[in-house]
């Protein structure tokens, strides 16, 4: 399976009414102290195996109060998957293959917090401005610049340089920002579509033609975060109750 979802345009036909809950996260927890921990058995999830698109979040909570916890690896799937096995697989590619992180090691377990979204609503937006911050996540595709007609006429107060880089064989960027990085970050929405553009691979000039150019999806997300404290507990009174 991916990484990234293989076609950021499907559209999962899904109920905006589903909630996010600490088992989801407590099987995502699970699945990362078995492969860390030698002789622990996965305890078999309770909930209902529903499909989402999904992403995982670590977070690293700071032993100094008021501090924010810092991202310790996130990464999920736009494709509709299965909660059991999807979380499950996504709680170990973002701990073990988030490129931006070393792999996680279990003297990190009791520091760390599990984040679950689940993504619902998904809507093709009019423009790259057609979305709230707060409210939704943002998917974008667009294609190389220099695949880009010509622009005629004034040009926007908004558009920078004409400097592109050098073709190269990527033809398509793709990036995505979750709808609660964009208020984390105090972006406003020009700000947050750049920052995108950027973290799809794209270093050259972010002109006002290429922000047009952007494809966007909006969407929204139910999350639940649970600390490494409720996960003993909770895993202790499963195995408690499973062994009775």
């Amino acid at each position: 399976m991916s990484l990234v979802p293989p076609d950021p345009a499907a559209k999962p036909e899904l109920d905006s009414g589903g909630t996010c809950t600490p088992e989801h996260c407590f099987h995502a927890f699970d699945a990362l102290y078995c492969a860390l921990t030698s002789g622990a058995k996965p305890i078999t999830p309770r909930f209902a195996d529903d499909k989402y698109p999904l992403f995982v979040t670590w977070n690293t909570r700071s032993s100094r109060p008021g501090r924010a916890p810092r991202l310790r690896g996130c990464i999920g799937s736009f494709e509709a998957l299965t909660l059991h096995e999807g979380l499950q697989e996504f709680a170990l590619i973002s701990a073990f293959r988030d490129h931006r992180f070393r792999k996680i090691d279990k003297s990190e377990l009791e520091s760390l917090e599990c984040a679950i979204s689940l993504l619902t609503d998904f809507e093709d937006a009019e423009s790259y401005l057609d979305w709230t911050i707060g409210v939704h996540g943002i998917s974008i595709t667009f294609p190389h610049p220099s695949l880009l007609p010509t622009s005629s006429g004034t040009p926007s107060p908004l558009s920078s340089s004409t400097y592109l880089p050098r073709v190269t064989s990527r033809q398509t960027f793709s990036a995505t920002y979750l709808p609660d990085v964009i208020p984390e970050q105090g972006w406003d929405r020009i700000e947050a579509v750049d920052s995108a553009i950027q973290k799809a691979g794209w270093n050259g000039t972010i002109t006002e033609d290429l922000r047009r150019s952007v494809k966007l999806r909006r969407y929204q997300s139910k999350v639940c975060t649970v600390g490494w404290d409720e996960y003993r507990e909770w895993r202790e009174k499963r195995t408690t109750a499973d062994e009775a």
